[in-house]
């Protein structure tokens, strides 16, 4: 999982933001807290929709259908991109740095050093 440092954060939820703004989806609340940012938003279809920065920069991103008949759900036919203890108590930190989202500067600071 890829690590989004504190200084790129609110640059994510903006990328996000305008994404779920173009295509409909109605912004219910946005939590702007220096340490856990979050947004929720619902789709035209009914469905709750949540990205939540954590500790350590970790991302979730959740959603919440709207009533349904419960059903079966088939076993996922890909493996995780990362790997995943059986025995693991705790959910992993992320541990994947990137170039951009990982950056401890400010996005204006990076792109004026090109």
């Amino acid at each position: 999982m890829t690590v989004v440092s504190a200084e790129r954060r609110g640059s994510f939820l903006g990328v996000v933001d305008r994404y779920w703004r173009k295509n409909g989806y109605r912004l219910r609340a946005i939590n702007n807290h220096v340490d856990a940012p979050a947004m929720y938003a619902e789709t035209k279809d009914g469905y709750v929709v949540s990205l939540i920065v954590a500790d350590k920069g970790q991302v979730h991103f959740d959603v919440d259908s709207p009533c349904v008949q419960e059903s079966e759900v088939a076993d996922s036919t890909s493996q995780a991109t990362a790997p995943l203890d059986p025995e693991a108590e705790v959910i992993p930190r992320p541990n994947i740095h990137s170039d951009f989202w990982s950056a401890e500067a400010p996005e204006a600071e990076v792109t004026s050093e090109r």
